[in-house]
């Protein structure tokens, strides 16, 4: 008997249902049985159907002699489902990945439920992806399992099918099944939440639901929306049949008033000749199922009074409001944007104040990269000077309580834009600033270049896509300097941004915090992160892709560590551009660092980097530990984005082309071998050579204290000796047997 029995109707959706069955049959869980229901479809739905099960022996297919509809399909699947648990999905949707496996760890920490109810996010034809706004509804603080009368609050969830997992005994002891029609959903939904014993929740999306751009049942004018009321009607007399749910009916009558106001004011789902008919409809079932002395609620007056008249003349009322408060909204806009420009014009006509500087990055983001490192040195080596750091309101928990937080856009930013000496960037200002005589621009850039930046990008529409060249040089004629980490990137620079800028090829201040970090540092760090004692952190840290939309991990993070064995432990850390984790989270083994704020932080925690063409490999590589480069799409990337050299022909260690050559090189000790120190050793000296804890020092002496100032003397590559990675200071080294990919016998290698 499998775990879960996944039910999936298919209706004139061949486009989609092959997506839909695959999400269910490469899940990771794999204790599943699929039962895909052909409802007569007229397309290749049958024959999709048949072909899966022709593959795969999980799918069950059935076919039925005529169309039913989504409702009596499904009940046709419930006859044969065996499996403990039930879900239902419809064939132009898909599970996200592992969701059958969170799904199964969730149910038996809450021992078993009833039913489970999960999240889902909305996908869009444009590849747009919407969380469910009520997500907050399913936290999983507090006691589970649970009955409705504990959080009512369920009850607001989207009354569909598709969001839970239901125990199939209680589903067959209590003989729910679909009613035919439209809106079928809602008399399974009300009355099995009002049932179940016990209900348990799972605050993760486990379902895409797909909104088609043509096409959708519900998106589509048509009488069969005059469904609803009959769905209504049921579940009203489910109350009716079972008097110990009365209390809900207030609740229920709610719900169905605001569904019925939903449909009316959603254009194009009801045919013009059609919606005086809804709505004398409407106000009979309004005045039927209402219960006395409910508290009456504006929105349900058209639905109350039933009237076409009243319903175009509130509908011409409501879309004048919403016009008049845009309007009022844009003008304020405008009227707030005109002051503080004018407000800026006054303050750029006010001196100069040689003792403030103004530090940014990522146009308003989080404390951290270059400008981080150079606002504390600031600090540090100029106290005289006050500092300022521009953040976003969700970033200035990050900011130091020394350094004055400044929110994009408001008055103080202005100001100190127009009256600090000295303003600190790793992009650009904003384009409406004028930089004024007297004022000192220091672009720090975000490290070493690998990938084309600049002019270099003109012949690369797919990473330039709408940048203004033109543009983009007068912002770089405001540069006064530009901070360079080596020679390689000094003359990239020089090349791609031609301006009248100095370059201060000091090193990267960033890297100041890998010279200075100790042991300690490093334990504590990996006790923050959780890494458990005695394990190998390998931190995967792919770059983002131009050429894809959204984000897709180019390995897969739990067969990687299933290889390696328990002694591994991943760190994934998306790029910012990615918008989200590049896996889920498993204790112990997986660990998103995503929305850690400081990378350096990550790197001194961990053992060994995994990646493909991101800059981060010119930062690591002064920790000298393991660099893995994981070029498994090489062609791609050089095509779509270009590169200033072949890194697999100057790597800085092993180069992986696929996910077993990854394997195969922690399976022989070829990531931390001599000939991976060789290759880290001529990667260090080349892109390397003055980051020696001491950069941001360089640069501040310079800039502020002026070119003939001291500066402090490079400590050479050979005298440099950057904290050891917690792996190598293990008193015993662990061993760690894993699969040579391709071979039968495992292979013991010591850390």
């Amino acid at each position: 008997m499998p775990r879960f029995s996944v039910i999936v109707p298919a209706y004139k959706v061949q486009a989609y249902l092959e997506e839909c069955l695959t999400s269910v049959l490469e899940q990771s869980f794999t204790d599943v049985e699929v039962i895909a229901v052909d409802d007569s479809s007229p397309d290749a739905c049958g024959v999709i159907i048949d072909e899966f099960a022709a593959r795969d022996t999980r799918v069950r297919p059935l076919h039925l002699p005529r169309n039913v509809g989504p409702g009596p399909a499904r009940n046709a699947g419930l006859k044969e489902a065996r499996g403990d648990y039930l879900l239902f999905l419809d064939g132009d949707d898909t599970l996200t990945p592992h969701a059958l496996r969170d799904i199964a760890d969730r149910l038996k920490e809450t021992s078993d439920p009833d039913v489970l109810v999960f999240d889902h996010a909305r996908t869009y034809w444009t590849g747009k992806t919407v969380r469910n706004q009520l997500a907050g509804l399913l936290t999983e603080r507090g006691p589970a399992p649970f009955r409705l009368d504990d959080r009512p609050g369920v009850l607001s969830l989207p009354t569909v099918a598709w969001n839970k997992a239901y125990r199939r005994e209680f589903v067959e002891r209590e003989g729910f099944t679909f009613p035919p029609g439209c809106y079928e959903d809602t008399p399974w939904t009300f009355p099995v939440l009002l049932t179940a014993e016990t209900i348990a929740t799972l605050d993760r999306v486990c379902v895409h639901w797909r909104r088609r751009r043509r096409g959708g049942t519900l998106g589509t004018a048509g009488r069969g929306h005059f469904d609803v009321f009959d769905q209504y009607d049921r579940v009203f007399a489910h109350l009716d049949a079972h008097p110990e749910l009365a209390r809900w009916r207030p609740v229920l009558f709610h719900r169905m008033a605001d569904h019925l106001a939903a449909i009316l004011a959603r254009r194009g789902r009801l045919p013009g000749t059609c919606r005086a008919e809804f709505l004398r409809l409407a106000r009979a079932h309004y005045r039927r199922h209402r219960v006395p002395g409910a508290p009456f609620r504006l929105r349900h007056l058209l639905i109350r009074f039933g009237s076409h008249r009243a319903h175009r003349l509130l509908s011409l009322a409501s879309r004048l409001a919403r016009a008049a408060r845009r309007t009022a909204a844009r003008s304020s806009r405008r009227l707030a944007a005109a002051a503080l420009q004018a407000h800026y014009r006054i303050q750029l006509r006010l001196p100069l104040r040689p003792d403030r500087a103004v530090f940014t990055r990522d146009a308003g983001g989080r404390y951290g990269c270059n400008p981080a490192a150079l606002e504390s040195a600031f600090r540090n080596l100029v106290p005289q000077i006050r500092t300022f750091w521009i953040a976003r309101p969700e970033h200035h928990h990050t900011v130091p309580v020394a350094t004055r937080r400044l929110r994009p856009g408001s008055a103080a930013y202005w100001t100190a834009l127009a009256r600090s000496k000295y303003l600190v960037h790793n992009a650009d200002f904003d384009p409406r600033m004028v930089k004024r005589p007297g004022q000192v621009l220091v672009q720090t850039r975000q490290g070493t270049p690998l990938k084309r930046m600049g002019l270099d990008l003109q012949d690369r529409p797919a990473a330039a896509r709408d940048t203004d060249f033109a543009r983009m040089l007068r912002t770089a004629d405001t540069w006064d300097y530009v901070v360079s980490g080596n020679r390689h990137s000094t003359l990239v620079w020089e090349r791609v941004f031609p301006s009248g800028f100095t370059t201060l090829e000091y090193g990267q201040p960033r890297n100041d915090v890998f010279a200075r970090a100790t042991s300690a540092d490093v334990a504590r760090l990996r006790q923050t992160f959780g890494i458990p004692e005695g394990s190998v952190a390998i931190l995967y840290a792919p770059t983002y892709r131009d050429y894809r939309r959204g984000h897709r991990p180019g390995l897969d993070p739990e067969r990687l560590l299933r290889r390696l064995g328990p002694r591994f432990v991943l760190l994934t850390r998306a790029h910012p551009a990615c918008g989200g984790p590049l896996a889920r989270t498993v204790a112990g083994r997986v660990i998103d660092v995503t929305g850690h704020p400081s990378v350096e932080s990550v790197c001194l925690a961990s053992d060994a980097l995994v990646t493909d063409f991101s800059a981060l490999m010119f930062d690591y590589a002064n920790l000298d530990r393991p660099i893995i480069v994981y070029a498994d799409d090489w062609e791609a990337y050089e095509a779509a984005r270009g590169t200033y050299f072949d890194v697999r022909a100057f790597p800085p260690g092993p180069v992986a082309h696929d996910e077993d050559d990854l394997i195969d090189i922690f399976a022989t000790g070829h990531w931390c071998g001599s000939r991976s120190e060789q290759r880290r050793a001529a990667f260090r000296k080349r892109f390397c050579p003055y980051d020696d804890g001491r950069a941001a020092e360089r640069i501040v002496r310079r800039v502020v204290l002026g070119e003939n100032a001291w500066q402090p003397a490079v400590v050479p590559l050979s005298h440099r000796h950057p904290v050891p990675s917690a792996a190598a200071g293990l008193p015993a080294p662990p061993l760690a047997s894993v699969r040579v990919p391709g071979h039968g016998l495992p292979v013991t290698e010591r850390l």
